[in-house]
């Protein structure tokens, strides 16, 4: 290419610097938007924090199968397992989940634990405020991403 061609192209370029800098900003209004994510929109098929979700009667659905912490390429995933007992129930399988945490330091959104988990126990939310100070933080425990029971019913 020639010096002259360089120049060419060079002067092309900084035209669109020049004319898109003189153009007004356009900013998206998030966090204050209205609507219950405060104006972020986000695609249904977004991955965002994990959820352990109930059946309909209130109990876990998780069985700790471990499927979700085998199938985890990052090793994020940690279970401890439990018998569940006739008085105490936490759900409609002999197991339970006691401890059930995901390390979202290592956690890469890749969405194998939702797709090897064969009771639907794990599923992606639309959570995306995860951003912390702290790295203890980014460890989330059962008790954290467990549905409510009243959100069940607003369903």
């Amino acid at each position: 290419m020639s010096v002259a061609g360089n120049i060419a192209a060079i002067a092309k370029g900084m035209s669109i610097t020049f004319r898109e800098a003189l153009q007004p900003t356009q900013v998206e209004n998030y966090p204050d938007g209205a609507g219950p994510l405060r104006g972020a929109v986000l695609e249904q098929r977004y991955r965002g924090a994990h959820l352990l979700q109930r059946d309909e009667d209130g109990l876990e659905k998780c069985v700790a199968c471990f499927l979700c912490a085998a199938a985890c390429p990052s090793n994020c995933i940690y279970i401890e397992a439990a018998e569940n007992t006739e008085e105490v129930r936490f759900s409609s399988s002999e197991r339970y989940a006691k401890v059930y945490n995901i390390d979202y330091n290592r956690c890469i959104f890749c969405g194998y634990c939702v797709e090897a988990c064969p009771t639907d126990a794990i599923t992606h939310g639309h959570g995306f405020e995860l951003a912390t100070l702290n790295a203890t933080n980014l460890v989330m425990r059962k008790e954290n991403m467990l549905v409510q029971i009243g959100a069940l019913a607003a369903k």
